[in-house]
Formats: C-alpha cells, sequence, structure tokens
C-alpha cells in the first residue's frame, strides 16, 4: 500500500474533523458526561444512600451470579454499590464512547465529502480502492482508540478519587475491564466505523449517514439494559468472549466492504 497517500488522507480528515463544529462537539461531550461525570456522581452517591435503600440494593445484588457475590459479601453497603456501579454497570456504557466517536467520524467520511464538494478531488488522488476505503477507516478508528483509551485513564482516575472516602483504597480497574479496554474497545470501533463508512458511501450528507448508522448503538443498550436487569452480568470470561465475536463480524464485513467498495459508483452519484 501507499502508505505517504495513507497518511496523507488521514491527516486531512483529522484537521477536518477538528474544523467541524457538528463533529468534534459528541467527541467531547459524550466521553465527558459518559467518563467523568457519571462515574463521579456515581462513585459520591452511596455516602449519602440510607439503610431502607441499601435493602432494596440487596435484592438486587441476590439476582447477581454468585461469583460476584463472593466478591462483594465482605464489603460494607456503599462500598458494594460502588463497586456494582463503577466497575459492572458502566462497563457496557463505557462501550458507547467509542462506538459513538468511530460512527460520527465515519458519518463524515464519504458523506461529509459529497457535503463540502471535495469528493470528487478525493476520488480522483491516485490510491487504490482499497488504500482509499483503508484510509477512511484509519481516520475514525485512530481518534476513537485515542478517545477510549483516553477517556478509560480519565475514568480510572475520577472513579478512584470520588470513591475513596468510600473504598479508602484503589479499587479500579480489574482484569475484567482491562480485557474491555485492550481487546472488546478496538473491536466495538470497528464495528461502528465499518457499518458507518459503508453507509456514508452510499447516502448523501453527513445527518443521514449518522442518523442511519445509530442502529450499531442498539446491540450496546442491550448489553445495559442486560446489566441493570441482573440477566447478564459482564465478567472476564464474557468480555474476553464478546470481543472475539466483534472481531469475527469485524473481519466479515471488512471483506464485505472490500470487495463491494468502487470508486467508479461514488462518482456515478455525486
Amino acid at each position: 500500500m501507499n502508505a505517504r497517500a495513507l497518511a496523507a488522507i488521514v491527516r486531512k480528515d483529522l484537521m477536518v474533523v477538528g474544523r467541524s463544529r457538528g463533529v468534534i462537539l459528541p467527541i467531547i461531550l459524550v466521553p465527558l458526561i459518559m467518563l467523568v461525570i457519571l462515574p463521579a456522581v456515581a462513585a459520591i452517591v452511596p455516602q449519602f444512600v440510607d439503610d431502607a435503600s441499601f435493602a432494596e440494593f440487596d435484592m438486587l445484588l441476590e439476582a447477581m451470579p454468585v461469583g460476584i457475590q463472593d466478591q462483594l459479601m465482605e464489603l460494607t453497603d456503599p462500598q458494594r454499590l460502588v463497586i456494582l456501579l463503577l466497575v459492572y454497570f458502566m462497563a457496557p456504557m463505557y462501550l458507547i464512547v467509542p462506538l459513538m466517536v468511530a460512527s460520527v467520524i465515519a458519518a463524515d467520511s464519504f458523506a461529509g465529502e459529497k457535503e463540502r464538494k471535495t469528493l470528487e478531488a478525493l476520488l480522483y488522488t491516485p490510491t487504490t480502492d482499497r488504500e482509499l476505503l483503508t484510509a477512511k477507516l484509519l481516520s475514525a478508528w485512530i481518534p476513537a482508540l485515542a478517545v477510549a483509551w483516553g477517556g478509560f485513564v480519565l475514568y480510572a482516575f475520577v472513579g478512584n478519587a470520588a470513591a475513596w472516602p468510600v473504598m479508602g483504597r484503589l479499587f479500579f480497574p480489574n482484569w475484567m475491564w482491562i480485557v474491555l479496554v485492550i481487546w472488546v474497545v478496538p473491536a466495538v470501533a470497528g464495528l461502528g466505523l465499518l457499518i458507518t463508512v459503508l453507509i456514508s458511501a452510499r447516502v448523501r450528507g453527513f445527518q443521514e449517514a449518522y442518523q442511519l448508522s445509530g442502529v450499531v448503538v442498539l446491540p450496546v443498550l442491550l448489553l445495559v439494559i442486560g446489566q441493570a436487569t441482573g440477566v447478564m452480568v459482564m465478567s472476564t470470561g464474557i468480555v474476553a468472549l464478546l470481543g472475539l465475536v466483534l472481531w469475527i463480524v469485524d473481519l466479515w464485513l471488512l471483506r464485505h466492504g472490500a470487495r463491494t467498495f468502487r470508486r467508479g459508483e461514488l462518482i456515478a452519484r455525486l
């Protein structure tokens, strides 16, 4: 592959993202809410919960897997609530961040180029179809990983600091979160951007591409609901299996995209 051409397209796309308020605002605001404000609130609230509320919380705890109950058995009620909220319940919600960032940037890939009337010049650059698709994927994947991994560091700092009066120690991250961040986050970002880039190449504008790509959030929302209801609680094994499934889907989508992506079809739609 032409590495210089790939780097030039990626650099140009990242510069455009940095100048676009409609793209950059959600990339800043959503991680700020999800990874700073929510964990701070979740860590502070248990300090002010009364005994009656903890009685209801114990009923929720009884629905959790035995392994998690054993881990929390010797902790106080506020400590149990902090662990459940910050370690388990927030885990699937964290996945929304790389998914959202990748989808927003990918939605701007071809659809945004059409709106800015720059797609035709891009299509006539001396790159192959595979190189062009790869550059567009990297333009969304790299910032999605940067935001997700940087957000994870912030989440760990805020969670440990805000929960220190309750926990009295560093408790985050655990092995489940490490697997989630290293193994699952790149796959989730890949899923979001692959679907969105394929959609973006076929629609006329950024808003249409972004709205249609919103469907990729549904599996993550199902994970959030499953955690909240106790139907499924994320563990290291489940997270590793989830990552494997996502990588398989990503590889299939990548093969499909590489096989069907043709710049001639994009030119015909201009």
